[in-house]
């Protein structure tokens, strides 16, 4: 019997994130599959345009056919633009390594090895949102959605008056342009028409169920304060991704600061609180400037030690979140899978 589409086994929350595109594993990961490949054959940067030659619209006919079908360095050769044959190379070797890896969470996985070969950050984005698309399907609490978002999507920090607030970068940046009007928004702008002020709805309570018709639209604020629901969402979302790859069950709190002068491991979820807690850590003066730029800090409880290295049973792993010098939280995910104190890594 064919699998059953995710689409019908929870509710799609972001349709953007490509579920229709796959389907589950019997381990509950996603599969690569002919129409997952074809989505990226049809990208702007590999599909053909009415001046390819005719080698270049074969090899796309070819590979829509049979999205796995071998490529050879004399059909790529016989392209008559250079540029397009050095997309298909870096498109295939993508291609290759997650048809190699089975799934489309181990190829993730195997893209953070010296081996893995190099491709754009947007297509890890990518495979970080369709994973949580199909992790929190059946997830009901918006919160945990909003704080997922800054798995794959940078967030804007807004600070001052002790608040803390994220946006999407991507939607501040096209209000900021076009005060959220489009195409007339961005003649007024360059008419010289001044735009109304960036401001976007936080979510809360009150509004909450509307998250879901506008999920796709990465237009919700999140209050990201100690003690505000959107820490313990993002510790949430923690959990579950750290389950979902490593099968450790672990607990995760949000705190304000770090105390512990047993302090023995830390992972910073991005690259700027890796650079300041390794700094706290090793006993270095850290600008007080830069400490503020601390967003979030959690304690993170391992329920299994025997998975857990000798010196780090019983103590927990210290984890940041930090704005860098742009105002960005730009998360690393796979932190959390390569740098946590386990014996081995996926089983």
């Amino acid at each position: 019997m064919p699998a059953k589409p995710l689409a019908l086994q929870g509710r799609v929350v972001w349709k953007s994130a490509g579920l229709h595109l796959t389907h589950k594993l019997d381990n509950g990961w996603l599969a690569v599959t002919p129409d997952f490949l074809r989505a990226y054959y049809t990208r702007p940067e590999i599909h053909p345009i009415e001046e390819s030659c005719d080698n270049e619209h074969r090899l796309f006919e070819r590979l829509m056919e049979t999205p796995d079908a071998t490529v050879t360095e004399a059909d790529l050769a016989a392209l008559a633009d250079a540029d397009t044959a050095d997309n298909y190379r870096m498109l295939l070797a993508y291609r290759d390594h997650l048809l190699r890896h089975g799934s489309i969470e181990a190829g993730y996985l195997a893209l953070f090895r010296p081996d893995a070969p190099r491709v754009p950050p947007v297509f890890i984005e990518q495979l970080v949102h369709l994973i949580l698309g199909g992790l929190l399907a059946h997830e009901t609490d918006p919160f945990v959605l909003r704080a997922a978002e800054l798995f794959f999507r940078d967030q804007m920090a807004t600070t001052g008056d002790g608040q803390l607030t994220l946006a999407d970068a991507e939607v501040v940046e096209m209000y900021s342009e076009s005060g959220g009007l489009g195409g007339l928004g961005s003649l007024l702008a360059e008419a010289g028409t001044p735009m109304r002020e960036v401001s976007l709805d936080v979510l809360s309570e009150e509004n909450c169920e509307t998250y879901w018709g506008r999920a796709d639209q990465f237009n919700f604020a999140l209050d990201f304060r100690f003690t505000q629901p959107g820490q313990d969402a993002l510790a949430r979302v923690i959990e579950r991704w750290v389950a979902h790859f490593l099968h450790l069950p672990v607990r995760v709190q949000a705190m304000q600061s770090i105390t512990d002068q047993h302090w023995s491991w830390h992972v910073g979820l991005d690259a700027e609180a890796t650079q300041i807690l390794n700094g706290l850590y090793e006993g270095e003066t850290v600008d007080e400037d830069r400490i503020g730029r601390i967003a979030a800090l959690f304690r993170m409880e391992f329920k299994d030690d025997d998975r857990i290295l000798p010196t780090m049973r019983g103590k927990p792993a210290y984890l940041g979140v930090a704005v860098n010098p742009t105002g960005l939280i730009r998360l690393k995910p796979q932190n959390l899978l390569t740098n946590l104190p386990l014996t081995s890594g996926v089983q």
